[in-house]
């Protein structure tokens, strides 16, 4: 079976893009809920949106979609969380 093929996105495309990911990782997580499913399905929503993305932001958009995958456990990384106070 071939794959689509890829059509080039504009920056504003690209970003809309990965925000409606970020925003779908919930539902995605509860349609998946073995995380070798989760992980492929953000894969290939992750790579989808690389591929897609312009030469010169595809750097960029890797960075981005790692911090997210991070935060998702489906990227290698560290996830730090911090407490912030108001009032110091």
């Amino acid at each position: 079976m071939s794959s689509p093929p890829v059509t080039a996105m504009t920056a504003a495309e690209v970003d809309a893009a990965i925000r409606l990911l970020e925003s779908e990782l919930s539902w995605l997580r509860a349609q998946h809920p073995g995380l070798f499913d989760f992980a492929n399905a953000w894969a290939e929503r992750h790579d989808a949106i690389v591929a897609a993305a312009p030469a010169d932001l595809r750097a960029e958009v890797e960075q981005r979609l790692h911090r997210i995958g991070i935060r998702w456990g489906v990227a290698p990384g560290a996830r730090m969380t911090s407490q912030f106070p108001a009032i110091e």
